[in-house]
C-alpha cells in the first residue's frame, strides 16, 4: 500500500496547480451537533472538487515514465473536469465518456477544458465499459476514478494539507462513492496519528460500499438512486475497498431528504455551495449518524460543488420540507363563497405564508358541493406546523399532508 513519501510526491506534483483549499471553524454548525466542526472546502478547488487532485497526479506520473500519449476516463462530472484540465496542463488530448443523462453544464464544463465528451450509456458503469474500450482500441491511457494508487495518493493530499494546519483532530468525515477518496485520506490520516477515527458516509440510495465495508466483501447493487450523483456508484471496488476495510473505523448512510437539508443549512448558514456527495458528511452529524463523544473535534470534507442548477431548487425544496420550514397540504372545503377566504384568514392568524395555491372542484374523489385547497406553506419549525394542524383540527377542516 501507499507510503508517506507517495503522498508528499503527490503533494509536490500538485503545487503546479491545484489550491491549498481552505481549512475553517464552523459555529453555527459545532453549535446545532455538539461538536467543534472544521469543514475542509473541496468545494472551492479548481474544478470544484477535489477530484483535481487524483487525476492530475495520476497524469503528471504518466509524464515523468514517459507514457503520457493521450488519456481516456470515465466520468458523471467532477473526475471529467479533473482529468480534462490536467490533460490541457499536459498538452494531451483527452476523452472523456459521460452517461448520456449527464446535465449539459458538466459537458461543458468538461469541454471548457478542451476535452472530447462522448456521451455514451445510460450510467456510469456503462460509459466505463465503452471508456475501457475505447483505450484498449487506442492504446491510451485509462484514468480510474477511484481504483488506482496514484489517483488515491492525489486524494490523500487533503489530509495532508489537514495535518499541516490542525494535528489533533478526532476524526475525519469523508464522503464514500468508489472510495478512492476516503481510501487516501484514512491512509495517510491512520500514518500520522493512529489514534484518529475516519468516518465514511454514503447514500442510501447508493449503499454498494456501506454494506461492503459491513460485509468485508465485495457487494454490489442493482441500482443507484440518489440526489448526490457524485457517489452514485453501483458496483463495489475491490481495491479501494482493501484500504477501507483496513483504516476506516465507522460507515453511515444518509437519505437523500437528509443530504438536501445538509446543503440548505451550509447555503444559509455557512454561505457554501455544495453538491450532494459534498454534503452528506455534513448531513450525517446533523442528523446524528456519527458516533463520537461529544465535544470531539472533527474536520468534514466538502468534496465538491458543483451542483447542478436545475436540481438545485429542488434541492432546496426537499430541504425546506426536512427542516420544517415548509409545509404541504391538501385541504377539503365547502365549495361556497368565501370558504378560501375563511382558510386564508385562518392562516393568518397562524403566521403561516401561503406561498403557493391551487384550486380544484371537479376530482371525482370530491364529494358534490367539496372543493380541494392544495398549498404550500412557509412555516417556522415543528412546533409551529403542529400549531397550524391543530388550528385546521379545531375548524373541522378534514386535510392530508403532502412529503
Amino acid at each position: 500500500m501507499l507510503s508517506i513519501e507517495n503522498f508528499e510526491n503527490a503533494a509536490k506534483r500538485l503545487k503546479k496547480v491545484a489550491h491549498h483549499t481552505p481549512l475553517a471553524f464552523a459555529p453555527a454548525l459545532s453549535e446545532a451537533t455538539n461538536y467543534r466542526v472544521y469543514l475542509k472546502k473541496e468545494n472551492l478547488q479548481i474544478t470544484g472538487s477535489f477530484k483535481l487532485r487524483g487525476a492530475f497526479n495520476k497524469i503528471a506520473t504518466l509524464a515523468e515514465k514517459g507514457e503520457l500519449k493521450g488519456v481516456v476516463a470515465a466520468s458523471a462530472g467532477n473526475h471529467a473536469q479533473g482529468v480534462a484540465l490536467s490533460a490541457k496542463h499536459f498538452n494531451v488530448e483527452a476523452t472523456i465518456f459521460m452517461p448520456e443523462s449527464t446535465p449539459l453544464n458538466k459537458v461543458q464544463g468538461v469541454k471548457s477544458y478542451g476535452a472530447k465528451v462522448v456521451l455514451k450509456g445510460k450510467n456510469y458503469d456503462e460509459a466505463y465499459s465503452y471508456a475501457i474500450e475505447y483505450a484498449n482500441q487506442n492504446s491510451l491511457s485509462f484514468v480510474h476514478p477511484f481504483a488506482d494508487e496514484d489517483v488515491i495518493a492525489g486524494q490523500g493530499t487533503i489530509a495532508l494539507e489537514i495535518f499541516k494546519e490542525i494535528d489533533d483532530f478526532d476524526a475525519i468525515i469523508v464522503p464514500v462513492g468508489g472510495g478512492g477518496l476516503i481510501s487516501g485520506v484514512a491512509k495517510l490520516a491512520k500514518e500520522l496519528n493512529p489514534n484518529i477515527k475516519i468516518i465514511g458516509v454514503a447514500a442510501e440510495g447508493a449503499p454498494a460500499m456501506a454494506k461492503s465495508y459491513e460485509c468485508k466483501s465485495v457487494i454490489n447493487t442493482e441500482e443507484v438512486k440518489t440526489i448526490a450523483d457524485g457517489i452514485a456508484v453501483k458496483n463495489t471496488s475491490e481495491f479501494t475497498l482493501d484500504y477501507i476495510v483496513k483504516y476506516v473505523d465507522q460507515m453511515q448512510l444518509v437519505c437523500d431528504d437528509e443530504i438536501a437539508s445538509a446543503i440548505l443549512f451550509l447555503l444559509e448558514r455557512q454561505k457554501l455551495l455544495v453538491e450532494g456527495a459534498g454534503a452528506t458528511g455534513i448531513a450525517a452529524l446533523m442528523h446524528k449518524k456519527v458516533d463520537l463523544e461529544p465535544n470531539s473535534k472533527v474536520c468534514v470534507v466538502l468534496s465538491g460543488g458543483n451542483i447542478d442548477v436545475t436540481m438545485l431548487s429542488l434541492i432546496i425544496e426537499k430541504g425546506l420540507v426536512k427542516s420544517s420550514r415548509k409545509m404541504k397540504l391538501i385541504v377539503t372545503l365547502i365549495d361556497k363563497p368565501g370558504a378560501l377566504e375563511n382558510f386564508s384568514h385562518l392562516m393568518r392568524e397562524a403566521q403561516a405564508n401561503i406561498v403557493q395555491i391551487g384550486y380544484d372542484r371537479t376530482s371525482t374523489d370530491l364529494e358534490f358541493g367539496d372543493a380541494h385547497v392544495s398549498v404550500s406553506l412557509e412555516t417556522k419549525g415543528v412546533e409551529h406546523q403542529e400549531e397550524i394542524r391543530d388550528i385546521l383540527k379545531s375548524n373541522g377542516y378534514k386535510f392530508s399532508e403532502l412529503h
